[in-house]
């Protein structure tokens, strides 16, 4: 399409959306009015580069036709196409998902206590990056390690766009350090594991209490010394998909149930994606990397004071700063990258 083409179309776009906003009968229904808002907001950027288009454009028409102003076009011509390139880019359709709050589970990887030790650090890392964009952050549950740390944990992270944010957080986070307990000084490679999800609502996954099987029982400790005394903890089981989801951080049934239901819900959300992205073809899911748990996406060097994104080709040597959630770097690099990929796919000229 060209260039002219599609600012016209966005134009239109950007109309209609402001009508849908002024429209009282939109306003009646709340996800309605939230998905308009929601796409006005989406369209605000690129609308802005629009109009910036034109009139640099409307200056550089002037320009040629102006022998005074002659010594003018080259920069003019500059800008424009600078603006062309970034008005494609923020027009590439972006993941409905994207707008939506995660569901966040860290997981011990190989490297025994060392491991789950590592996966506390993450959950650290990964709240203190909420915290710096502004999100809300709640740890739904987690198992504490004896040795410190986490065998497991679970977030939910709230915020406009956070899974925009954390979906470049998946995979397996590879850490190489001298643990405290290593008397010889040697370093040790360890990894935990992040899976992020969008989390969804309940309009959108349609849950039947008949696939689901619910055993109640008393939480536990890190040394799985009983805790309760009342039988509080919720395991459930979504028996047509062998999905497993178990919370007994609350002392009400009634809360660990309620959270494990979100997980729940998040993860079937998830599957379902996963299965249309493929449908689509593998070329849909170009995201640099797949994101899968198994993916090896950083490595976090403390000798050298050294992390590397294996998928941006993104080095900081400035481990301490990462580790206190300052993860923008990678993130811009790869949403840059996401964003190229999909236009060249696209095949917007």
């Amino acid at each position: 399409m060209a260039i002219e083409d599609l600012v016209s179309e966005l134009e239109r776009s950007h109309a209609e959306a402001q009508e849908r906003m002024s429209d009282p009968a939109v306003f009646a229904d709340h996800k309605t009015a939230a998905d308009a808002g929601r796409r006005l907001k989406e369209l605000e950027g690129p609308y802005k580069l629009a109009q910036e288009w034109r009139e640099a454009s409307a200056d550089l028409a002037d320009a040629r036709g102006d022998g005074e102003l002659r010594e003018l076009v080259p920069d003019l011509e500059e800008r424009v196409a600078r603006l062309e390139e970034e008005l494609k880019l923020a027009l590439v359709e972006r993941d409905p998902a994207d707008a939506k709050d995660v569901i966040v589970e860290v997981r011990q990887g190989v490297g025994g206590d060392e491991a789950a030790i590592w996966a506390g650090d993450l959950v650290r890392m990964l709240t203190r990056y909420a915290e710096r964009r502004g999100f809300r952050v709640e740890l739904l549950g987690g198992s504490p390690s004896e040795a410190g740390g986490y065998k497991d944990a679970t977030l939910a992270i709230k915020g406009d766009g956070a899974y925009s944010v954390f979906k470049w957080e998946g995979g397996t986070h590879r850490v190489q350090r001298v643990p405290e307990t290593e008397s010889q000084g040697r370093i040790h490679t360890s990894t935990a594991t992040v899976a992020v999800m969008p989390e969804a609502e309940e309009v959108e996954v349609e849950i039947d209490p008949n696939d689901l099987k619910v055993d109640v029982y008393r939480s536990t400790g890190p040394g799985g010394q009983s805790v309760n005394t009342t039988d509080s903890a919720v395991r459930i089981t979504h028996v047509p998909t062998g999905l497993v989801v178990a919370m007994q951080d609350e002392k009400s049934q009634l809360q660990n149930k309620q959270k494990a239901m979100r997980v729940l819900r998040a993860r079937l959300y998830e599957l379902e994606r996963r299965r249309q992205e493929e449908e689509l073809s593998a070329q849909r899911r170009s995201q640099i990397g797949s994101g899968e748990r198994s993916e090896k996406i950083r490595t976090y060097n403390f000798p050298e004071s050294r992390v590397t994104d294996h998928r941006a080709k993104v080095t900081v040597h400035q481990l301490d700063r990462v580790l206190d959630g300052e993860l923008a770097e990678f993130t811009d690099a790869l949403a840059d990258e996401e964003r190229r990929r999909a236009l060249e796919s696209a095949a917007i000229a």
